[in-house]
């Protein structure tokens, strides 16, 4: 919202309007975190309960502070402030010992399916599925009840698995003489195809059954057989940049199946 909301809004919004929809919230509170004219709205329609308990909060907050030790000083106190990312570090670990295991069969046995290709598409599901997990982030809770949260958060915390599994499958890629986009396009297809599902199903689901449906259906055929699908050569890359392209913007299109309600019974 770029627009100051209408002050009748702010007024049902400050007396708990059940009227409004989540949308509507979503924007005047995304507003209010960047306008202290209409904060200075809303201070006034406030009722006088909530105000004097929220008055009495911050004076026992502060005098806790004041009295409280001072903040432990360490260089690993930014990360942990983030329980997320130690909750994605064994997970990225393993996924450094799978790409290891698959290069090192390729070097062994040079004929065999790439082992390297086939295991791309799915090695970043289970580090986004852990991203927005109820149970892997100790404070899920007050994360996915915020503003800004939904699929603006999701996005931003698989831009950070990403940022993570992408350098690591170019390593694999790279010494296993793989054309880049045989293994960079299905693991953005994927990983799209998780975030699309993830609001219909929770996104656990989506990356547990997808991961699953892939090694079911190519992985462990192509192994039996001795050679890759045609899924995998170099020919199918159009059509994986087509399925990323349109898995994304169905993502992008439902994103209201984000919203803190719908994600709680399904995360």
């Amino acid at each position: 919202m770029t627009a100051h909301p209408d002050p009748r809004l702010v007024q049902r919004y400050a007396a708990a309007g059940t009227d409004l929809d989540s949308t509507t919230v979503w924007s005047i509170e995304s507003h209010l975190e960047t306008c202290a004219s209409c904060r200075a709205l809303l201070a006034p329609a406030l009722p006088p309960e909530p105000t004097a308990l929220l008055e009495r909060v911050e004076r026992v907050v502060a005098d806790r502070i004041a009295v409280g030790p001072g903040p432990a000083a360490s260089r690993w106190a930014v990360v942990g402030r983030f329980g997320i990312v130690r909750a994605l570090l064994p997970w990225l670990a393993t996924i450094a010992g799978v790409l290891g295991v698959a290069v090192l069969s390729e070097l062994v046995y040079p004929d065999a399916p790439s082992l390297t290709l086939l295991v791309a598409p799915v090695v970043p599901l289970l580090p986004v599925a852990v991203a927005w997990s109820r149970g892997a982030d100790p404070a899920w809770e007050i994360v996915a009840s915020t503003p800004r949260a939904g699929l603006r958060m999701l996005l931003h915390r698989t831009l950070l698995v990403l940022a993570a599994v992408v350098p690591l499958l170019a390593v694999a890629g790279t010494v296993s003489r793989h054309n880049v986009v045989l293994w960079l396009l299905p693991c953005l297809a994927f990983t799209a195809g998780s975030l699309a599902l993830g609001g219909l199903i929770g996104v656990v689901r989506a990356a547990a059954g997808l991961a699953a449906g892939w090694t079911a259906v190519v992985v462990v055929p192509s192994l039996v057989a001795g050679r890759l699908p045609a899924l995998l050569e170099q020919a199918s890359w159009p059509v994986w940049l087509a399925v990323t392209v349109a898995l994304s913007v169905m993502a992008l299109l439902r994103a209201r199946d984000y919203e803190y309600g719908r994600l709680t019974s399904r995360n």
